[in-house]
C-alpha cells in the first residue's frame, strides 16, 4: 500500500485547529492508502502544541519548533517523514484530499504541484493575491529561468526527491518550497503541475505587502547561491 505523509505548519491555531482538523481528518479515512500527518508547530505563543498534541489521532505526530518560520517547519516535517512513497504539503486553512487521491494514480511524475495557475484552475482569492501570484511567477522565470508556473500552495513530492534534495536547501521562510521545486526543477526530475480550486478556509492572516521586500531579498539571495553552487560543481 502506498504511504502517504502529509506535512502541515501550524502557528498560534488554538482557535482554529481542532475545526480544522476535524474537516480533514475523515476525508483522510476515505483514502485507500497508509496516510500519516505532521504538525510542524512553529513559535506558537498560544496553546497550540497543547491542542495539537491532545487531538485523538494515532496517525498524527506533532514536531515543535522554537521560532515561528513557516518554510523551517515544513523543511523539518519533510525530514521528520522522508520515508513515505510520498510527501504533501498543507495549511491547516487549505488542503485537498482529491489531490492526493489523484496522486496514488500518479504513475510518472516525481513533483505534483497544485498549481493555481494551471489551466482548468478555480483560484477564487482577491484579485490582489491572484495579482501577487502572478508576479511572483514571473520573478522565477526572469531570474532562474523557471518553467513552473506556482511554487506556494500544496504539493506533492516522491520521497526519494525529498531524501535528496531538502537537505541541500537554504531557504526557510516564505521561500522553502519555492528553493525545493526549483532544485528538483534543475536537478532533473520530472514535474506536473494539476489544476486546483483555491477556496480558503479564512482571510489570510499574514500580510502581502510586507512579505515582498523580505521575498525579493530572498530570491536574489537564492539566484546567488544557486551561481555559486554552479560555479563549484564545474571546478571540481
Amino acid at each position: 500500500m502506498t504511504s502517504i505523509a502529509i506535512v502541515i505548519p501550524i502557528h498560534n491555531e488554538a482557535d482554529f485547529l481542532v475545526d480544522s482538523w476535524n474537516r480533514l481528518s475523515p476525508e483522510l479515512e476515505t483514502l485507500e492508502a497508509d496516510v500519516r500527518v505532521c504538525l510542524a508547530e512553529n513559535g506558537s505563543t498560544d496553546n497550540t502544541l497543547t491542542i495539537a498534541r491532545e487531538l485523538d489521532a494515532p496517525s498524527v505526530s506533532v514536531l515543535a519548533l522554537d521560532r515561528a518560520d513557516y518554510g523551517a517547519a515544513m523543511r523539518s516535517g519533510f525530514l521528520e517523514v522522508s520515508d513515505a512513497d510520498w510527501v504533501v504539503n498543507f495549511d491547516i486553512d487549505y488542503f485537498s484530499v482529491p489531490f492526493i487521491r489523484n496522486l496514488l494514480d500518479e504513475e510518472t511524475a516525481d513533483v505534483v504541484i497544485a498549481s493555481k495557475r494551471a489551466p482548468g484552475s478555480e483560484d477564487r482569492r482577491s484579485a490582489f493575491r491572484r495579482a501577487g501570484t502572478l508576479t511572483f511567477n514571473m520573478l522565477l522565470r526572469t531570474l532562474f529561468d523557471s518553467r513552473v508556473s506556482d511554487t506556494h500552495g500544496i504539493k506533492g513530492f516522491r520521497g526519494e526527491v525529498i531524501r535528496e534534495l531538502v537537505p541541500a536547501t537554504t531557504r526557510t521562510q516564505d521561500l522553502f518550497d519555492t528553493e525545493l521545486v526549483l532544485r528538483a526543477e534543475m536537478a532533473g526530475y520530472r514535474i506536473t503541475e494539476v489544476p486546483v480550486v483555491v477556496e480558503e478556509l479564512r482571510e489570510a492572516r499574514s500580510s502581502f505587502l510586507k512579505r515582498v521586500p523580505r521575498t525579493l531579498k530572498g530570491l536574489l539571495q537564492l539566484r546567488r547561491s544557486f551561481s555559486i553552487e554552479r560555479r563549484n560543481t564545474r571546478s571540481r
